[in-house]
């Protein structure tokens, strides 16, 4: 193993990193240890009690944060003509449909979010294997294809955040940034975790939050006491 950086050594000395914390102190605690020169964001990782081979067990779904995460995401809105105005007046960054095409093809993919209309999804399924290895691709499931285009774009803005477990049924979310305060953060996070519970496949057995940690970026992470989560 290696050794541990000055900083770093200074961070897992401010706390028992073997003890399990209430959410509050947690988020204290990672707000202590950071030691970024930028404004880090802080993150919630979520192991799951489900089998991620199961496609009824794979967990997903979008919420808006009470407090945001902190980032203006980048938004492409691919749309027909008619609607580029809309998508732009809630905060599109881009918007269009065959000139983003062509772009995407030739590997232009410098956005965070790309959200589509119903109707113009038969033009993009093409694209499948440039946006879904990326997490770009459009999705229902995940609110990026609507037909209130100018509506699924406002949310995104505003702080809504698709979550997903992972193949090792890990679920990696966002929470805010270090510069929020405690409340704030703890708030976001508490939120998140109701409504994972919320999402709990009826085939999943046993306990169904097996453990939570919560790190900010380049920081070790602090774990939760699942206890007083209840």
């Amino acid at each position: 193993m290696p050794d541990l950086t000055k900083k770093r050594k200074i961070a897992v000395g401010k706390y028992d990193r073997e003890k399990a914390y209430p959410l509050n102190e947690a988020a204290k605690i990672v707000r202590e240890i950071s030691s970024a020169k930028f404004d880090a964001s802080v993150d919630i990782s979520v192991r799951l009690g489900i089998d991620p081979k199961k496609p009824n067990e794979n967990i997903r779904g979008t919420i808006s944060l009470p407090h945001g995460t902190g980032k203006t995401p980048k938004i492409l809105a691919l749309c027909p003509p008619d609607k580029v105005d809309d998508a732009q007046r809630a905060g599109a960054d881009y918007a269009g449909l065959d000139e983003f095409i062509e772009k995407i093809k030739a590997g232009w993919t410098d956005v965070d979010v790309i959200v589509a209309m119903p109707q113009v999804m038969g033009k993009i399924g093409a694209l499948g294997k440039i946006l879904g290895p990326k997490g770009l691709m459009p999705n229902p499931k995940s609110g990026t294809v609507s037909q209130d285009i100018a509506k699924a774009v406002a949310e995104i803005k505003k702080g809504k955040i698709e979550i997903k477990s992972d193949k090792q049924g890990i679920l990696h979310s966002t929470i805010g940034k270090v510069s929020f305060d405690t409340d704030k953060l703890t708030e976001n996070a508490k939120d998140l975790l109701h409504y994972i519970m919320k999402l709990k496949p009826a085939t999943a057995k046993g306990n169904y939050l097996r453990s939570v940690f919560i790190s900010s970026t380049m920081s070790p992470s602090v774990k939760i006491d699942l206890k007083t989560l209840a």
